[in-house]
């Protein structure tokens, strides 16, 4: 039941991540301003290409949980899931820790909490 709920909490961070890759790297001068509203409107247009990257990088984040979720290998879907969790993870803190407290509740937050119950699927 356990690894249930974690495959559950992944496939929420990649859609989650899925999400950002759109709003990042398609609608960073339309939607994404609705969303970062601390950032300066006349900034959007001229960071539209760093935005893209990172957007691309996010959606490399979503397609490695994706592939987590369909390895046939239980021993090895849990690794590659703590692996791209864990970039989750570290990403969201830093983006708390320099950009926004928020990314870490929206991004490193859903991740700890696939991680904790990876972590206690492993144990039982």
């Amino acid at each position: 039941m356990i690894l249930l709920f974690a495959k559950i909490v992944i496939g929420v961070v990649a859609i989650l991540h899925l999400y950002f890759l759109w709003l990042e790297m398609f609608a960073w001068t339309t939607k994404a301003k609705k969303v970062f509203r601390s950032l300066p409107e006349h900034l959007f247009e001229p960071t539209k290409t760093l935005a893209a990257n990172q957007g691309l990088y996010n959606g490399f984040l979503s397609a490695g949980l994706i592939w987590s979720l369909m390895i046939e290998d239980p021993v090895w879907q849990v690794y590659v899931a703590f692996f791209f969790l864990g970039c989750v993870s570290v990403a969201g803190i830093y983006g708390a820790l320099t950009a926004s407290k928020k990314i870490f509740t929206v991004q490193a937050l859903p991740a700890l909490l696939g991680i904790v119950l990876l972590a206690i699927h492993q144990f039982l």
